[in-house]
Order: structure tokens, then C-alpha cells, then sequence
């Protein structure tokens, strides 16, 4: 599906990708609830240094087009074998269709694999049709049933597809 003039070059955020990354997710959700640069710098802070946590960013042409955060996670089943989760998966608009979303998600399950992990999840809007198409022909399978609480304060994200 991707050709050389769509080929993503891909590598770990770092702390200088701090407005690159915030107007990535600008491309994810609109009307995100308002941080401070302090709050999203030390958020970002605190993500680059967790342990088993990567934000993975890919360039085309030098412009920031795509992203996510792969989380692996230590286990004590499945004889020890970490799993991962994906998160905060986001292409900017003017770059969607073009097979950059499936290129990043493709190198994240890879540092996945590469890990010792034994599955990679990940979570959509029980609404969002359009993520659940295009994960599923990433090779994702819907087989879970996801569940989730929210704290007080934090709105459902409004979709509008």
C-alpha cells in the first residue's frame, strides 16, 4: 500500500518534539481539554521517562505526520512474557489514507514483538467506525470486550465522522 513518497521515517520522541507532539494531537482531538505548556512539558517529561513506555513519531518529508505510544508491560502469566498496549494513535488530517498510520502502528507492534511481548491491545470508541475499519485491516481483531471508568471532570470525546 505505501510507496517511497509515503514512507514514514520513524523514531522515539524526545523532549524537544514537545510542540511537534502537541500539535499532533491536535489532528486527535479538537477540542482536547486545555493544558499549560508547564503541564504538557512535564507530562511529557514523565512519559519519556517511564519505563517501557515509547511515543513513537513519524516524519514525511521532515513534517511530523503520524504517531503513537506503545506501553509494554511486565506479566506474571503467559510465562512471564510482557504484553503491550497502543494508545493515542493519531495521522495528521492532511496525511490520512496514505498508509502512515498503518507504518507506525506496523514498527510500534515490531518494538512490540522485539520486547518478548505475547499480544499488543489496543481501544477505539465503541462508535468510532472509521478507527475500528482501519485497525482491523492493520490486523487487529476484535475479541475483547473493553471496559473503562472515567474520573470526574474528564468528557467522553465527541466524534464527528
Amino acid at each position: 500500500m505505501s510507496d517511497e513518497t509515503t514512507r514514514l521515517e520513524i523514531r522515539p520522541a524526545v523532549s524537544q518534539d514537545y510542540e511537534v507532539l502537541r500539535d499532533l494531537f491536535t489532528h486527535l482531538i479538537p477540542n482536547d481539554l486545555a493544558m499549560t505548556d508547564d503541564r504538557g512539558r512535564a507530562a511529557l517529561n514523565g512519559m519519556l521517562s517511564h519505563p517501557g513506555l515509547t511515543t513513537l513519531i513519524g516524519f514525511h518529508d521532515g513534517v511530523a505526520a503520524a504517531t503513537c505510544t506503545l506501553i509494554v508491560i511486565p506479566n506474571f502469566t503467559r510465562g512471564g512474557a510482557p504484553y503491550a498496549v497502543i494508545e493515542n494513535v493519531v495521522t495528521r488530517k492532511d496525511y490520512r489514507g496514505k498508509g502512515l498510520g498503518e507504518q507506525i502502528l506496523r514498527h510500534a507492534q515490531d518494538l512490540a514483538w522485539a520486547s518478548g511481548c505475547y499480544k499488543v491491545m489496543l481501544l477505539t470508541g465503541a462508535d468510532n467506525h472509521g478507527a475500528q475499519r482501519f485497525y482491523e485491516k492493520v490486523g487487529f481483531k476484535q475479541s475483547k470486550t473493553g471496559y473503562q471508568i472515567r474520573a470526574p471532570g474528564y468528557p467522553k470525546r465527541a466524534m464527528k465522522e
